[in-house]
């Protein structure tokens, strides 16, 4: 049992408004893995970043994420920062489920979260931050994983199906 897809990428990249989508596209449940740690913890992970470490964060984010990955098949989106853990990177191979990093610019992504309300990695200067979270998040997004899929100008609507046109090809020839 592994999800149909699991969605990564920085943030506004819109990977839970295009996972609802997709999910629906499948006819599987979305899961968000913010809102799963939310269920597990009773506050937000932004307010888990604001009064814990940020390592501890990410630690119960890596737990949340590898039961995910073992037990949940629909749609998975992951927080941006989930996949810089390399025990998260492992779990999601190793579950084989199809991982997409959904793609846009700096200027794009500044554009979709605003003043970053909400965000507290993205407080102050959301552009700024967005571009050294790229900076340091890219490579472990590349190496997770097993397809790209570019949101620039597109609606969630049109990523959602680009991505299960992919995924009904990679069935296709599995």
């Amino acid at each position: 049992m592994s999800p149909k897809a699991v969605l990564i990428g920085l943030p506004g990249a819109g990977k839970s408004t295009t996972g609802r989508r997709l999910a629906k596209i499948l006819g599987v449940p979305f899961a968000d893995s913010d809102q799963l740690i939310e269920a597990r913890e009773g506050r937000t992970f932004a307010a888990l970043l604001q009064e814990r470490d940020e390592a501890e964060c990410r630690q119960l984010e890596a737990d949340v994420i590898a039961a995910a990955v073992r037990d949940f098949e629909g749609v998975l989106s992951l927080g941006g920062g989930a996949v810089t853990r390399a025990d998260t990177r492992a779990a999601l191979a190793a579950s084989g489920a199809p991982v997409v990093y959904l793609r846009a610019s700096i200027d794009e992504l500044t554009r979709r979260v605003g003043d970053g309300t909400g965000r507290p990695l993205l407080a102050g200067d959301p552009q700024a931050r967005l571009t050294l979270l790229a900076d340091a998040r890219d490579p472990s997004l590349r190496e997770a994983a097993t397809m790209t899929v570019d949101t620039e100008g597109r609606t969630p609507g049109q990523v959602a199906a680009t991505v299960a046109a992919r995924l009904h090809e990679l069935s296709r020839h599995a």
